[in-house]
């Protein structure tokens, strides 16, 4: 079973990061207003970017380290100009 990281698109233009073994379930959840309490505001709207780990842990470090990336280091790992948020 892999584990993925994944930034999605919030309906504010931020970036919200997490993890997940199956992302397009997780996505589907988050537009139901389960989970995040961040994406239950917000608004989930798509899935810019995902990342398999082999483990929970190591998904877990990387989703940490992402978190405390800036707002332009994210969107460069999608390769995105940066966008005013709106």
């Amino acid at each position: 079973m892999m584990w993925y990281v994944y930034l999605l698109r919030c309906g504010n233009g931020a970036l919200y990061t997490g993890i997940s073994i199956d992302v397009a379930t997780r996505v589907q959840q988050h537009q139901a207003g389960k989970g995040s309490s961040y994406v239950r505001q917000h608004g989930a709207q798509d899935v810019v970017y995902s990342e398999p780990h082999r483990t929970k842990s190591e998904a877990m470090k990387r989703e940490c380290e992402i978190k405390g990336w800036t707002r332009r280091k994210k969107l460069g790992l999608f390769g995105t100009r940066l966008v005013p948020s709106a």
